[in-house]
């Protein structure tokens, strides 16, 4: 069995530096030349996973297949790379720590002192070893190349352990199969209009003083590098002139694997790491690639979505939602413009408290072509995600709602269509005089950490519209929940016309419900956003956005096809749909936004 390759990435200067989509695109460059690859991603926090974090602190909480709440690189990672990953892909400071005093009390060590080294750094390397050799993709065939993320910053203090394993690391695994990519940043300041690259002549001072020298220095910048300030970062950092990366912000992440293949990565890898490929690449390497950043570039017409939610303040906290919808407009050939509308500002309250929010936020939802309710807990902004189900329902605007957007629709149809006033979620009021929405008897109060209904599950599906898109009357999808809809009040619900087409294994939990003849009211009880991809985007976005745009129907007619033909920006008498991006990519192996517009932290 040949040995398994690491990339290890780090990064300096700055946090949010762009990482996780230079990780990610090693691994779609790696991918397209036919090698198979998993990821792996170091939180250097204590807490044991992201599961407990609030979205203001990371960005949105993203669930696995086998329930595994993680950091959202994660999300990223299975989306530029259309792999399936773990809970163990994802390490934190508390999982290792965790492991080690589990082992310390079971007497593992033999009545040693337990120390950050040799105990800690051990943990780490083994977990790294042992979790990179599992398959993530459904052919289960064992990955060639892991690439490891650490998060943070070189020289922060939770780190030193990682960066202290990994310096031994290189040693167990011998050189030829370990290479060290550092990521950091090349500003330019207004006032000198120049590139300046001491700060990452420290950066990379201080991460050889830790132990690790690295292979290729990747620079991130506003605008690009010449070749003389690359000539300088390869003197002062003892690298060779082809080992420094230059990566501007550019209009699309999905350029960046193209621009990073051009420089050269693809030979330097070869070489370093062994990996036996043929060189020079074919031709056409990674023509589908160039093929989907340039369809992606050339969208022009615009269907606006917005979304209805509670942290809106914060654009990550809802990164796979997004993701979902561009995904979904890249096969309709439209470009998406979303609005985020805070949930709070469409409130009756918010009229006498702060009446330009509240009409500000009523005129941007009554301007767009569809909505989306998102999830969320707690009570804060839940009447106004029932005011946006009310005014979706009553003038039939496409809307979709996911996990507390199926509860919020349950309850305005209980409050506005059965006459229950009294009608809500007791995670909202324990007390409430109709309890809609109550907690599963798995919750167990007081223990908030992994208590929730969580990863991959199957729903039912009667047959009917969204059975219809999903072209299947069994289906999968991803859960985090902690309440349910109240199964004493679904008789009434559907007598009145608010229909449960999806059932879990036990018909007594509602996963989807729509209400008839409405144009598109669809509420889910899981998150499909967590399973779209790119190539093949999640069946309830992509319904959204053609109902958004008067095509439902249409694409209903003809069997939920798209047209193959291209759309050009000038509309046509049918406005057929167009899903060129289907044609021009038959590979899955795709880049999908990271964490940022253009790969930088705004």
């Amino acid at each position: 069995m040949p040995d398994m390759k690491y990339i290890l990435v780090t990064g300096g200067v700055i946090s949010g530096v762009g990482k996780g989509v230079i990780a990610s695109s090693f691994g779609t460059i790696l991918k397209s030349c036919g090698i198979d690859v998993t990821s792996i991603k170091i939180d250097p926090y204590i807490n044991i996973d992201a599961g407990t974090f609030s979205p203001y602190e990371h960005g949105e909480v993203y669930v696995l297949d086998d329930g595994g709440e993680v950091d959202l690189d994660l999300g990223n990672y299975e989306r530029f790379l259309d792999i399936t990953l773990h809970r163990d892909n994802n390490i934190t400071t508390g999982k290792i720590y965790q492991q080690v005093i589990e082992r310390e009390r079971r007497g593992d060590y033999l009545g040693k002192t337990v120390q950050v080294i040799p105990h800690i750094t051990d943990a780490i390397q083994e977990w790294v070893q042992r979790v990179a050799h599992i398959p993530v993709t459904p052919e289960n065939t064992p990955p060639k190349v892991c690439i490891i993320e650490l998060g943070g910053t070189i020289g922060d203090i939770e780190g030193m352990s990682f960066v202290e394993a990994f310096r031994q690391f290189q040693f167990r695994v011998k050189r030829e199969n370990f290479c060290c990519a550092h990521v950091s940043l090349v500003p330019m300041p207004k006032s000198t209009g120049e590139p300046k690259t001491k700060p990452t002549q420290s950066s990379v001072r201080e991460l050889r003083g830790l132990g690790l020298s690295p292979d290729l220095i990747l620079c991130r910048s506003e605008k690009p590098i010449g070749h003389t300030v690359k000539e300088k970062i390869s003197n002062f950092c003892h690298v060779g002139p082809e080992q420094v990366i230059c990566i501007h912000d550019l209009s699309s992440v999905y350029h960046v694997p193209l621009l990073m293949e051009a420089q050269g990565v693809v030979q330097y890898l070869n070489e370093r790491l062994q990996l036996n490929m043929s060189v020079p690449r074919p031709g056409r390497f990674m023509q589908k690639w160039r093929n989907l950043a340039k369809r992606v570039e050339n969208l022009r017409r615009e269907v606006n979505i917005t979304l209805v939610g509670k942290y809106t303040k914060l654009e990550d906290s809802y990164a796979s939602v997004t993701k979902a919808l561009q995904h979904a407009c890249i096969a309709a050939g439209y470009k998406l413009n979303l609005t985020y509308v805070e949930a709070v500002s469409l409130e009756k309250q918010t009229k006498i408290d702060d009446p330009v929010s509240y009409h500000k936020a009523w005129q941007e939802l009554c301007k767009c072509d569809g909505v989306i309710v998102p999830g969320g807990f707690g009570q804060r902004g839940m009447e106004g995600k029932i005011e946006a189900c009310q005014w979706c329902r009553e003038t039939q605007k496409p809307m979709l709602g996911i996990c507390l957007g199926l509860q919020a629709a349950v309850i305005e149809f209980a409050r506005n269509v059965l006459g229950l006033k009294g009608a809500n979620s007791t995670e909202v009021d324990p007390q409430c005089e109709d309890k809609l929405v109550i907690d599963m008897p798995e919750y167990h109060p007081g223990i908030l950490g992994g208590t929730m209904r969580l990863g991959k599950r199957k729903t039912y599906l009667e047959p009917g519209l969204v059975s219809q898109l999903y072209k299947k009357d069994i289906i999968e999808e991803r859960h985090r929940h902690r309440y349910e809809v109240n199964p004493q009040y679904i008789e009434q619900l559907e007598a009145a016309g608010l229909r449960f087409v999806g059932k879990d294994e036990s018909k007594t939990r509602m996963e989807v419900a729509v209400i008839e003849g409405h144009p598109y009211y669809v509420t889910v009880q899981f998150h499909p956003e967590y399973l779209s991809r790119p190539l093949s985007p999640s069946p309830l976005f992509l319904g959204l956005i053609l109902a958004s745009l008067g095509k439902l129907k249409s694409y209903m007619s003809k069997g939920c096809r798209l047209s193959p033909r291209n759309q050009s920006d000038v509309s046509s008498d049918e406005e057929e749909l167009s899903v060129s991006s289907l044609s021009l990519i038959e590979e899955k192996t795709v880049i999908e936004n990271g964490k940022h517009v253009n790969g930088v932290k705004h």
